[in-house]
């Protein structure tokens, strides 16, 4: 007997739309006669069905049954016949996401004649419209020279704000899916001015001399935490005398913010972590972790630090500890973790749509693989190999659009830098090259840009992640700027665009690019950064720190000063002399 299979030709290509939540069926049409089992593919990786959480294929009819979809479902995913593989049906799965919002401020107090702005950031696939209302009446017939809408609705504008301006306004943003809403309340008042000063709103910036609190927008400096100052619980000092050596300094790596409420600081050299209480703005205590702590991050999800050190400079016997319940803040204490030779390491972040990150990744020293890891139970699961690539890692990111991770191989001086590997989250198998792109990986806050900076060629490529989880060259750079680190800000003039800021290894130039459009400019003469024998923690020897979903302000330090860039004009706001290697900041927002 002969196999005889057939597809209808207006069924090579189906589209499903499903929204975030809801389980879907994927159905092959390829139909006939002996037909043989079907094989289902996923970004041309055959699905393992054993391996896999929420894809299952347990109907008599050989589809694809997705239990609980979520963006990283979104995709390509084709079905033949076995052994009959030229015969395929392609499906793109579209996942659509209800809108998630976040106001800012919650509420606020002004003088009248004073300008006032309400500013509601919202997600969602399709990106979400905004409408506004005021004490529950639509404000669109409102709107005049005095009130304006920017950036799609995103910000509510009041010029010179009147006592009749006090009132509830209400953001709402709706797509196909849902809708969300949150209020912003504005009181109109003679002395708001007075209210007590805010401990938030503030960049901590860990420099030689201790630690500087700087509200950006007067660019005033609201404290200096002093070397010799003494940490609350232990009355150590701060920054100890160290025997030999003139005055009394710091010596920082890495600090990261703790539902603003903690920020947790390495020193290396006292191998410890301090942690500052920033309602206080004191230092409470300080905790003894292993030799040479550099890196340290907040995984959100699980409310724990994790720490990296590397036990002499020349990484020999690096370790991963974890520093749990961090928002406590009250006698803390360091677990060890089990894995060995841990050179780096890597958590994705959460954002507004993905809300619990389970998973993480660590690198051992020179080998093609990277290990993923359970944040919650600190253990290993699984291995994955770039067998088909000498691809050492040297960093990573992560979308959920599709859910790809990107890797940086690290470079060997001797041959031209190789392109980035793409990992699928779902299946946890390397896809392939990212194309051409080389150089480190930054993903937007909302996952759909990726912008990869390559240091030795100056190349800046844009990358975009569509509503079908495909990955789409849009723009390639040619700059001369060799990246030391990049970060993104919000668009103040459209909604769900990004600037990106870029610094430079050795340059003294900013560079700003604006997403939408791929134009470029350049702020100059930020003096030289600190240089990279100076800074040996990371490759970062000159930060770009951003304030947040809301902020208009970014740092960046030079060798002995600090420079304050307003992000909604692409100006300099202010240079904060006499403050030494301040390359360790961190954003506090509202306390």
């Amino acid at each position: 007997e002969v196999v005889r299979l057939s597809l209808p030709e207006d069924q090579k290509i189906s589209v499903t739309t499903i929204t975030v939540g809801l389980s879907t069926v994927l159905t092959c049409s390829i139909r006939g006669a002996l037909r043989p089992p079907i094989i289902w593919k996923r970004n041309g990786v055959i699905l393992n069905f054993l391996d896999l959480e929420d894809i299952n294929d347990f109907g008599e009819d050989d589809s694809l049954y997705i239990t609980k979809v979520t963006t990283i479902h979104m995709g390509n995913y084709t079905c033949h016949a076995y052994g009959y593989e030229e015969l395929y049906q392609t499906h793109i799965l579209q996942v659509n996401v209800p809108p998630v919002i976040r106001v800012y401020p919650e509420t606020q107090a002004q003088e009248p004649g004073v300008s006032a702005s309400l500013k509601c950031h919202a997600e969602g696939i399709p990106n979400p419209r905004i409408t506004w209302l005021k004490n529950g009446i639509d404000i669109m017939p409102k709107l005049s020279k005095q009130l304006t809408l920017l950036a799609n609705g995103s910000e509510l504008h009041i010029s010179s704000v009147r006592y009749e301006d006090t009132g509830a306004y209400t953001c709402i943003a709706k797509n196909e899916v849902g809708v969300d809403e949150d209020i912003s309340s504005l009181f109109i008042e003679d002395s708001a001015r007075k209210t007590r000063l805010s401990v938030g709103n503030m960049f901590y910036i860990f420099s030689d001399d201790g630690i500087t609190v700087l509200q950006p927008n007067e660019c005033e400096i609201r404290r200096h935490i002093r070397p010799e100052e003494r940490i609350f619980t232990s009355y150590e000092e701060i920054c100890p005398r160290v025997e030999g050596e003139g005055a009394q300094s710091c010596l920082w790596a890495s600090a990261v913010n703790i539902r603003d409420k903690y920020i947790y600081v390495t020193q290396p050299k006292q191998n410890r972590v301090m942690i500052i209480d920033i309602q206080t703005q004191k230092a409470i205590q300080s905790l003894d972790v292993d030799p040479l702590p550099t890196k340290l991050y907040y995984d959100k999800s699980h409310d724990q630090v994790w720490v990296l050190s590397w036990g002499d400079m020349q990484k020999s016997s690096p370790t991963l500890q974890v520093i749990p319940e961090a928002s406590t803040g009250e006698d803390q204490h360091v677990i060890r973790t089990p894995f060995e030779g841990v050179v780096d390491f890597f958590i994705p972040p959460t954002n507004l749509i993905i809300n619990h990150v389970r998973f993480g990744f660590i690198f051992n020293e020179s080998k093609s693989e990277v290990h993923k890891i359970d944040l919650e139970t600190v253990t290993h699961i699984k291995t994955i190999n770039f067998k088909n690539s000498s691809c050492v890692p040297q960093t990573m990111a992560y979308t959920h659009l599709g859910g790809y991770f990107f890797v940086q191989c690290r470079r060997n001086r001797s041959v031209p830098a190789s392109p980035q590997l793409v990992i699928d989250s779902v299946t946890d198998v390397v896809i392939g090259p990212n194309g051409e792109v080389t150089g480190t990986p930054y993903i937007s806050p909302d996952g759909r840009y990726l912008v990869s900076a390559d240091e030795d060629s100056g190349r800046i490529k844009v990358q975009i992640l569509t509503v079908r989880g495909e990955i789409r060259l849009i723009y390639d750079l040619q700059t001369n700027i060799h990246v030391s680190d990049l970060t993104f800000q919000p668009s103040f003039t459209e909604g769900n665009q990004y600037y990106i800021y870029a610094t430079s290894h050795l340059q003294t130039d900013v560079l700003f690019v604006e997403l939408s459009t791929g134009k470029m400019n350049v702020l100059k003469n930020l003096k030289d950064p600190i240089t990279s024998k100076d800074w040996p923690w990371s490759n970062y020897n000159r930060i770009m720190k951003d304030s947040g979903l809301f902020g208009q302000y970014l740092i960046t330090p030079a060798k002995d000063s600090l420079f304050v860039i307003n992000g909604r004009q692409n100006t300099l706001r202010c240079e904060v002399s006499g403050i030494r290697r301040g390359n360790t900041v961190v954003w506090v927002g509202e306390v």
